[in-house]
């Protein structure tokens, strides 16, 4: 009877194991399509792909050059009216205690990258032969890239000047929790994350002006299409990051 029993608890052990591993693959599985049916990942893992076959042709004619100028074209499908989002962006009411220097930077940043948005329609409409004018498709996606630059400088400013100020709350926040353990404060915490995002947001749009000038073509010999292309393989990758849902996070165990 003892061994019968034993048997019956081991497979009963067996069988929750498996469907905790299920449950566990499900879940995850689950965030992997959350992350897929977002347009703006399928975006960036689409503007991973052009960047890395950049960088693996280095300008010159083949498979990856192909591979970069079709998914190039393929790309401006998925933004098309995406500049009605920083428009909305532009005209919404700035978070409040926010500097007027930093909303300045912040709505410049919006207006740019809604133009740079906006213009980027006509160049996919002549790049795809819809449009018949070469010379002025090609006008058009200058000054698109200018403007997309500026907004990757405003970008960065903005980063810098939160940066500045959650530095500042935090070094007033460790003044007050000096008695006890800041990391154990979740405010603390959470600024630190914070603090984290921006530094990430802030490398990404140094690299992207990088980008932008070697896709303008404004320092050809330093600046090469293997740097541009290596430049924007890393800030596709820290963009497909920025968008990767976010984990509930786990619950802590009392002893």
């Amino acid at each position: 009877m003892l061994c019968a029993a034993d048997r019956y608890l081991d497979a009963s052990f067996v069988q929750d194991s498996k469907m905790s591993s299920l449950d566990a693959t499900r879940a995850e599985l689950g965030l992997v399509v959350l992350y897929l049916n977002k347009a703006e990942a399928r975006d960036k893992i689409c503007r991973a792909i052009q960047y890395g076959s950049k960088f693996i042709s280095n300008g010159q004619p083949g498979t990856a050059q192909n591979v970069d100028r079709s998914t190039t074209l393929a790309r401006k499908v998925f933004r098309l009216l995406k500049w009605v989002n920083d428009l909305h962006a532009l005209i919404s009411p700035p978070a409040k205690g926010t500097p007027l220097t930093l909303v300045l930077l912040g709505k410049s940043k919006n207006a740019l990258l809604s133009t740079f948005l906006f213009l980027d329609q006509f160049v996919w409409a002549g790049r795809s032969g819809i449009i018949k004018n070469k010379e002025g498709t090609d006008r058009v996606a200058r000054l698109s890239l200018y403007c997309w630059m500026a907004s990757s400088v405003c970008a960065g400013l903005v980063e810098l000047g939160e940066l500045k100020r959650l530095s500042k709350s935090m070094r007033k926040l460790a003044r007050e929790l000096r008695d006890t353990d800041k990391y154990e404060n979740e405010q603390y915490l959470s600024k630190m994350r914070q603090s984290d995002e921006r530094l990430l947001a802030l490398v990404k749009a140094a690299m992207d002006v990088v980008v932008a000038i070697g896709l303008l073509q404004l320092a050809p010999k330093k600046v090469t299409p293997r740097v541009t292309g290596a430049f924007g393989l890393i800030t596709s990758l820290i963009s497909c990051y920025q968008q990767l849902p976010s984990r509930a996070p786990a619950a802590k165990v009392k002893a």
